[in-house]
């Protein structure tokens, strides 16, 4: 039998790495869990976080995969070192990968990162890329009012424009010239973001970087599908499989056309 990918988040921003894996790996059979009933995770203590990970990893681990993806930005500041000491595959985050990105790419050495409450309060970005560079400025925002936007589908409206211009003002005078989206949800306001902050400011996805780096770690462990037959991908959501299914298949596209999906509403907690 296929062993998954297994790729957890609070709810719907996960989707951005999974879409990614998908264009990159069409091989790997992808199994996703949505978090919607407890999302957002920005807001809850990190105890909380940790404690939602681990019942999330003990459902998933049941369907024997092979890597565990914690595609959430809070629950990988909080809790990706507790889910690693759990569990005897590699568990990945989506942090590191987008610092490394920063890093590389940016000239002024003045980088931005917007995330949830939860991530910003951990310091994790600033601290994944002080650890790369000593010297580098990082300035951290939270905007706490971007997940219920994406979890509602509101991706482009006046009321998105409007929350994301207020949200971004105090990044605008920082002269960064390189911006982490440390937060899974965020690709979907991308255009929006990118609008507001210009031109001149290159916009990073943590769920993009982390996708390549699933991808090294699965090749350097000859752990790489190499069945011809097109994977069954396995959907969860603990919330309204409506709304979940419904963005899901608006963001996924042509990747989920493609191949042969299973949706389900899973009991945890």
């Amino acid at each position: 039998m296929q062993q998954p990918i297994a790729i957890l988040d609070s709810g719907v921003g996960g989707l951005t790495v999974c879409k990614e894996i998908m264009r990159q790996l069409p091989r790997e059979k992808i199994m996703y869990f949505g978090d919607t009933a407890r999302a957002p995770y920005g807001p809850r203590p990190a105890e909380e976080v940790t404690r939602f990970t681990r019942q999330i990893v003990e459902y998933l681990i049941q369907f024997r995969p092979k890597m565990i993806v914690i595609a959430c930005n809070t629950a990988t500041a909080v809790a990706l070192e507790d889910i690693r000491s759990r569990v005897a595959i590699p568990v990945v985050g989506v942090i590191h990968p987008g610092a490394r990105a920063a890093n590389g790419r940016t000239q002024s050495g003045i980088v931005g990162v917007i995330g949830t409450e939860g991530t910003i309060r951990s310091g994790a970005y600033e601290q994944a890329l002080k650890q790369l560079s000593p010297s580098i400025d990082v300035i951290s925002l939270a905007c706490p009012k971007f997940v219920p936007l994406v979890e509602q589908g509101n991706f482009r409206s006046r009321e998105t424009q409007e929350v994301v211009e207020t949200s971004l003002q105090p990044l605008k005078a920082r002269n960064i010239d390189t911006l982490i989206l440390g937060c899974t949800h965020y690709p979907y306001l991308s255009d929006t973001i990118a609008s507001v902050m210009g031109r001149d400011v290159m916009l990073i996805s943590s769920a993009d970087e982390t996708a390549r780096e699933i991808s090294t770690i699965l090749h350097d462990r000859n752990r790489l599908t190499r069945d011809g037959e097109l994977p069954i991908h396995q959907f969860f959501c603990s919330g309204d499989p409506r709304m979940f299914r419904m963005i899901a298949q608006q963001w996924l596209g042509e990747q989920i056309e493609l191949t042969p999906v299973v949706w389900q509403v899973p009991k945890i907690g």
